[in-house]
């Protein structure tokens, strides 16, 4: 079996977490790779060089059945190595060196646990929708995926304005800073803080929040995951720029982009005994009485 590893240099790192990990890896007889992000970091804890054919670089590529991807860090990391899967259907694990962690749920303390359900196949994993997005961009994305939103911004001080269609049908012209479309995993990440709902991760559904309305009376709305989004984008009074995830791309006056549910889906890791509902009372701290 093989580990995908995958992490930033941003990720506050330890020589001491890192010698840990390789530690489980090489225990449980895993064969490795890490992005060139990262081999640095591991070289210097472990001080040895990493080979050269256990470096990937911008996309992972063809990987032997049983590959599993290993997140080292907060929830964007865990974005930024699933871009780096390009839809390969490869279960992703995050072990979590953030802050909330919706998406890296594992502790960085149970590298043994993790890896040892990995080797005995226990690990167990759950359907993530994504989004495919076509359309006008600047320059061609690395990858036409998202797994939590694609948002349309303003750049500036002038409000953008985003005519949006689902199957053809006019919804509005959102007037303000701009529309965020969200699967049901992104639901708890950019568009919860500009007001959209909680959506449990096995919906099938999309949500279009729009951010800063300047008509008060626009509020999310939620659709299948069916349907087919179309969006029209007036900038001409801001300069405006479309994101991926954590990715972001300037876009002109008149862009289009057609946004549906892709057909490649992220198997994403979950921990034992622990749901949805669980990780939203603990992460969120619902349930808390905040007058003790």
């Amino acid at each position: 079996m093989k580990i995908i590893l995958f992490s930033r240099p941003l990720v506050a790192h330890t020589a001491g977490e890192i010698r840990r990990l390789f530690e489980s890896i090489h225990r449980f007889g895993f064969d490795f790779a890490v992005n060139e992000e990262f081999a640095p970091l591991i070289e210097e804890a472990l001080g040895e060089a990493v080979p050269p054919e256990k470096i990937y670089r911008r996309h992972v590529g063809r990987q032997p059945d049983g590959t599993v991807m290993v997140c080292y860090g907060g929830d964007g990391t865990l974005l930024e190595g699933v871009h780096r899967l390009c839809g390969a259907p490869i279960p992703v694990m995050g072990i979590n060196a953030g802050h909330l962690g919706f998406l890296t749920s594992a502790p960085k303390a149970g590298f043994d646990h993790l890896f040892k359900n990995i080797a005995e196949g226990r690990l167990q994993t759950e359907p993530r929708s994504q989004l495919h997005i076509e359309g006008d961009f600047s320059r061609q994305p690395d990858t036409q995926l998202a797994l939590n939103e694609f948002t349309v911004q303003r750049h500036g001080a002038g409000m953008i304005a985003v005519e949006t269609f689902v199957d053809g049908q006019m919804v509005a012209t959102y007037h303000g800073d701009g529309l965020i479309v969200a699967t049901p995993t992104g639901s708890t990440a950019y568009s919860l803080s500009a007001g959209g709902p909680v959506v449990a991760p096995t919906c099938h559904c999309l949500t279009l929040s729009p951010l800063a309305p300047h008509n008060l009376t626009m509020r999310p709305v939620v659709i299948p995951d069916t349907a087919v989004i179309t969006l029209r984008v007036d900038a001409r009074r801001s300069d405006a720029f479309v994101t991926l995830d954590n990715r972001n791309y300037p876009v002109s006056h008149g862009a289009t982009f057609t946004i549906r549910r892709a057909k490649q889906t992220i198997f994403l890791a979950v921990p034992h005994n622990i749901s949805f509902y669980d990780t939203l009372r603990d992460k969120m701290m619902w349930g808390i009485d905040i007058r003790s």
